[in-house]
């Protein structure tokens, strides 16, 4: 019988807002809110927006269990990142953090990580950021700052590894750290009010700022290719209005040969006669396009979206594995 672990972490019910509790099975993870520029003062923590799949890690007795947006097991997907979590000094733990892939900069790239999954390749990268529960106190309503105080002395109880790394974040001056994200190439910043607990909700506390825009849409289908391109020509995408599915545009580049060929056989398979769309879209070669059921989902960058509603000047980033459809809307920055 292994030995327990000796937890460095004493005291935790003296810590303001923490309560004795049974660690819990599900969660949802708290959501940020599209703003159009970085909150002022300094009673907001600052932290690089990282580019890749949302992971809640559950941790007892030394194993590992990874948890995506829509509650999916994704824990053999990650081998060496459960391994490295398996040596921090808790019993039970719940760390919330990103599954991201490094390209030749030090940036992370979603192209790269979507390439990369479920090929078994060495690679992946879990940077934490939040910390919920520890050896039976649930933290949801400790101050964030306090959180992540103790989220780096438990990330730095375990083996140093490259492939389990805590986000660093910085106090107040939100704007000059967004400038300086946006200059080094970044997908944006997050900020988090500094005080505020962990809600299993979307709201203003966490508030996400992009130097680009860029979000998810539902593939409904696509065009054939009239330049003779394997697969499709363009994906033809949509959001969600309430139930309803509406078009907002198309994206025939940054595919590479395989990906065409690959996302254009998942098609056929969920291919239907009708378009899903709750209004015929007035676009070119409508009539030749070829429908699907809307479960796919294609992150795509985009320069604006036009007052029809639709994107221009896209580029297709990759598909995403961890959302559910019907959770895809338009992104509207509040101010």
């Amino acid at each position: 019988m292994a030995a327990p672990i000796r937890s460095p972490f004493h005291r935790l019910e003296k810590l303001p807002g923490s309560r004795r509790a049974a660690m819990p099975v599900e969660i949802s993870p708290q959501l940020a809110t599209l703003v159009d520029r970085p909150p002022s003062g300094d009673d907001w923590l600052h932290e690089l927006k990282l580019d890749g799949y949302r992971m809640l890690c559950h941790l007892s007795n030394r194993k590992a269990r990874f948890r995506s947006r829509n509650r999916k097991d994704w824990t053999s997907k990650f081998p060496e990142i459960a391994s490295a979590i398996q040596t921090i000094k808790a019993e039970k733990a719940i760390v919330d953090g990103e599954v991201v892939m490094m390209d030749a900069s030090g940036r992370s790239s979603f192209q790269k990580l979507q390439q990369s999954m479920g090929k078994r390749e060495s690679g992946f990268v879990l940077i934490v950021f939040d910390l919920i529960y520890l050896d039976g106190f649930d933290l949801t309503r400790v101050s964030l700052k306090e959180r992540k105080r103790l989220l780096k002395q438990l990330i730095d109880s375990g083996d140093r590894t490259r492939v389990l790394r805590y986000s660093d974040h910085q106090e107040g001056n939100g704007a000059l750290f967004f400038k300086h994200a946006c200059k080094e190439g970044l997908e944006g910043i997050i900020s988090k009010r500094a005080d505020s607990p962990y809600e299993f909700v979307r709201n203003m506390n966490w508030q996400k700022i992009k130097c680009s825009k860029r979000q998810e849409f539902v593939v409904a289908g696509y065009t054939p290719s009239s330049k003779g391109l394997a697969g499709f020509g363009s994906l033809i995408l949509g959001v969600y209005d309430g139930d309803e599915l509406v078009y907002a545009g198309r994206v025939g580049t940054g595919f590479s040969l395989q990906e065409r060929v690959e996302i254009g056989k998942a098609l056929d398979k969920i291919s239907r006669p009708t378009m899903p769309f709750a209004a015929r879209p007035r676009i070119p070669g409508i009539t030749s396009a070829r429908w699907a059921q809307p479960s796919l989902i294609a992150e795509v960058a985009f320069t604006e979206w036009t007052s029809a509603g639709s994107i221009r000047h896209p580029s297709f980033q990759g598909l995403r594995r961890d959302k559910k459809p019907k959770e895809v809307r338009r992104e509207i920055p509040r101010n």
